[in-house]
């Protein structure tokens, strides 16, 4: 299984989709607490979703399991928490919800999967953290960050 990461935040929607087209993603995971923000432009949720399959055939998942809890997000936004510190909290999070349970249920799921968030890279995006999971319960698979 490859198992993508793509951030729409400083990408055009042709940029986007382009990316995602290209790279045979066949589901797109949104990972994000909220998918429907104005500032989301053309990836705000039933949007995105009807651009998914009309301009690549991609199926579309708003998953918030894998995301942040609101508190833990909105410390971060503030710099009340340091990344590393976000880190911790955010996998000890994963941990509580039991989410390596979780994605093996995506196991079925048309393959390759992208794991979408607003961030432009993954470096400080929890997109990143939950691929790594995902590359601990589908040990074999890789993964490549769209950016």
């Amino acid at each position: 299984m490859k198992i993508y990461t793509i951030g729409f935040t400083k990408k055009n929607a042709e940029t986007f989709f382009g990316l995602l087209k290209n790279s045979g993603v066949k589901t797109l995971i949104d990972v994000r607490l909220n998918n429907t923000s104005q500032l989301a432009a053309f990836a705000k949720g039933e949007d995105l979703q009807y651009f998914l399959r009309e301009i690549a055939g991609i199926a579309y998942r708003h998953d918030t399991r894998f995301s942040p809890t609101e508190d833990l997000l909105r410390r971060y936004k503030n710099g009340e928490t340091s990344w590393e510190e976000y880190e911790e909290e955010f996998l000890r999070i994963m941990a509580e919800r039991n989410i390596e349970e979780h994605i093996r249920h995506y196991a079925d799921c048309a393959s390759p999967v992208c794991l979408l968030c607003s961030e432009a890279t993954p470096e400080h995006c929890h997109r990143r953290l939950v691929a790594e999971l995902f590359l601990k319960v589908f040990p074999d698979s890789e993964i490549v960050h769209l950016v």
